[in-house]
Parts: structure tokens; C-alpha cells; sequence
């Protein structure tokens, strides 16, 4: 076998000199996914055997078991199919983080995929970092390496590329203390991260069962536990956009707005940003601004549904926030975006449904 050089785990140890090793463990969290789960895992299996991919069978009651058990049977060194009983998506992921070989682990939704030609750089790039000829051939994995993603609005025949070359420098490890800005349309979103595997069991992030929206919890906790970050201008991840069942889509998010709220609350009260900011400053802001956002999302999804009730449910989910930390509550109520989904009177609520319009229009989101 070919010498790959050191690669080294925090402990120490040489990582692609033990059994088994695998450079990437893909997720795929599947329920009643048989009519496309296949490009998705047609598109993970170019890794070929430096890869591992853990179908997650969640409970489903169509044919999705069986095409698991099929690519299983089919590439047993690559494909693991795992059967549980119906967790929701975030008990998906947390399995999939349970059995994990991967030096690194992703999550890609089964009716996504990764575009080939950007997926096998990514994995050259990840070996790159074990190769004699790299400046420092001992020096440890980055702890986060980000790529673009694509919405995929395939029925409409459009799609959009959300990129991070302000905010990264371009293949080159830094730390938080280094990014840029973020614009309005950037966030850090699960389809653009592939954490290390240990760097997430270490931030101990848990999503819950049976509730939607958990991948901004994912995306967000485990962040300050990050210390090097390495940036690959790749077109990766395809998210794909136009299923009238999916819970991006606007009439369905309003349905599912007390899980949502959850989410929020549950992001907003997961990280101790003083201390964040002690060490990050810059992530600490970034991260103010996430909550920002889900408090923004929440408050005008609740403004559409236009009940009394909805406009309970706003006022509580502010209060909540309140209650867990005054400075972070008057910090987003009166200096970032969210405060201008909270303006008061009817009006304040026509304003506030028709910049949400505007944006959306904008930045070509669900």
C-alpha cells in the first residue's frame, strides 16, 4: 500500500494505519426516500472504499429497507444499512454520529448529492494533509472544512451557488479570529460543514427526536470547539429545493412552527457566548446573528399565520429569551435584524411580511 504519510487524530495516533479507518462517514438519514435516495447514494459511492456510508433507515414504510439492505449487500466495505424504529431526522444523524469510523463526518439528506468532480478534490484535499510533501506532514486535521453548497430548484430548471470566499481565506487553515463578514444570504448551514468526528463528540451536541429544523442545532453548537478551519471553493453539496413536502417549504414551516420555536430556543440557549466572545470575538458575533436569524424566521412565520394564538406564541418566544439572558435579549431586540421582525402595531407587521417577500425574492430561498 501506497505511504500516505502521518495522519494524526488528536490523540496521536496514525489514523489510516488503523483497521477499518475511513476518511469520511457520510449520514444519510432516509424516510420513505426509495424514489431518490438512489442519486444520492450513487453519488457518495465515487469515495469508493476511503469512504463509509451509514444508510439510516428511519422506521420507513415504503422500499427504502430494502434498497439499503440492497447497497449494503452490494459494496459491504463502503455502505452500512442501519434499521431503527422512526426517530425523525435528528435521530438519524445522531446514529449515524454513534457508529462513525470517519476522520470526518457529513450528513447529506437523501434527496440531496455531492457533485462528483468537487467530491473527489475534497478527498484529495483531505489526503493532501498526509502527504511527506506537505509542509508539515505531522501537523493535525483541520477541525472544520467548509465548501459551497447549490440550491437546487430543479422543477424550475434554476439553481444558485452560496459560496464563502469573503469569509475564508481559499485553502488555507485559520482560525475564527481570521474570517470576514458574513453577508445577509451567508450562513453556516449543515450542507457547507463536515466537522472532524471527534471535534462533534466532544462538543456533545444531541439533536432531538421527532422534531424538525434540527440541523441549525447541528450546525451551530459544536462551532467554538472548532480551532482550525480549511476552505475549499468547491461546489459540493446539491440542496435540492421543490418537494411541496418539504419542511423548508413555507406552508409546511408554518404548520410545523411550535418545532421550529423549539429549535430556536434550544440553539439560542446551547453556547455560552461571553465566553465565546472571550476567545472568538468574531464567532461570537457570527453566532448572535444565527439566532438573530431563527428568532426572524419564527416571527414572521408566526405573523403569517395571522391568529392569536400566533401572536402569543411570538411574544413568548421573546420572553423566553428574555428570561435566559436579558443582555443577549435587548442585544437582538434592538441591534440586529430580528428586533425589525418584533416592530409593534399592524403595521409593524405589514413591514415586517413584506421585507421577508422582498428578501426571499432576493435570495431565491423556499
Amino acid at each position: 500500500m501506497k505511504d500516505e504519510g502521518c495522519l494524526k487524530d488528536t490523540t496521536g495516533y496514525d489514523i489510516k494505519e488503523t483497521l477499518n479507518m475511513k476518511y469520511i462517514t457520510f449520514a444519510v438519514p432516509c424516510y420513505n426516500s426509495e424514489s431518490y435516495m438512489r442519486r444520492c447514494v450513487d453519488s457518495l459511492l465515487a469515495g469508493g472504499r476511503d469512504v463509509e456510508i451509514i444508510l439510516v433507515n428511519d422506521g420507513s414504510t415504503d422500499g427504502t429497507a430494502e434498497i439499503a439492505d440492497e447497497y449494503q449487500l452490494r459494496y459491504p466495505d463502503i455502505v452500512r444499512a442501519v434499521h431503527k424504529e422512526n426517530g425523525g431526522h435528528g435521530s438519524g444523524v445522531n446514529k449515524g454520529l454513534e457508529l462513525a469510523r470517519g476522520i470526518y463526518y457529513k450528513v447529506v439528506d437523501s434527496d440531496d448529492w455531492l457533485d462528483k468532480e468537487a467530491y473527489l478534490k475534497l478527498l484529495q484535499g483531505i489526503k493532501g494533509f498526509s502527504t511527506k510533501e506537505a509542509q508539515s506532514p505531522d501537523r493535525e486535521l483541520p477541525d472544520l472544512i467548509v465548501c459551497n453548497y447549490v440550491y437546487d430548484h430543479l422543477d424550475e430548471g434554476t439553481s444558485r451557488v452560496m459560496d464563502y470566499r469573503n469569509i475564508f481565506p481559499k485553502e488555507k487553515v485559520c482560525t475564527w479570529n481570521e474570517i470576514g463578514r458574513f453577508k445577509p444570504s451567508q450562513y453556516l448551514i449543515m450542507h457547507s460543514l463536515m466537522f472532524r468526528t471527534e471535534v462533534l463528540r466532544r462538543s456533545g451536541v444531541k439533536l432531538p427526536e421527532h422534531t424538525f429544523y434540527v440541523d441549525n442545532l447541528f450546525s451551530y453548537q459544536p462551532l467554538p470547539y472548532v480551532e482550525s478551519i480549511y476552505y475549499m471553493d468547491l461546489d459540493l453539496y446539491h440542496y435540492y429545493l421543490g418537494r411541496e413536502d418539504q419542511s423548508v417549504n413555507e406552508k409546511v414551516l408554518m404548520k410545523r412552527i411550535d418545532q421550529q420555536i423549539r429549535v430556536t430556543e434550544l440553539v439560542a440557549k446551547s453556547v455560552d457566548l461571553h465566553a465565546v466572545k472571550e476567545k472568538y470575538p468574531k464567532l461570537a458575533s457570527y453566532m448572535t446573528r444565527n439566532i438573530s436569524i431563527m428568532l426572524s424566521i419564527s416571527s414572521i412565520h408566526l405573523l403569517l399565520i395571522k391568529t392569536t394564538e400566533a401572536e402569543r406564541k411570538r411574544r413568548e418566544m421573546w420572553d423566553s429569551i428574555k428570561a435566559y439572558n436579558s443582555a443577549l435579549y435587548y442585544r437582538l431586540r434592538y441591534s440586529t435584524l430580528s428586533g425589525l421582525t418584533y416592530l409593534p402595531g399592524k403595521l409593524g407587521g405589514k413591514l415586517t411580511v413584506g421585507g421577508y417577500r422582498f428578501a426571499r425574492k432576493i435570495y431565491q430561498f423556499q
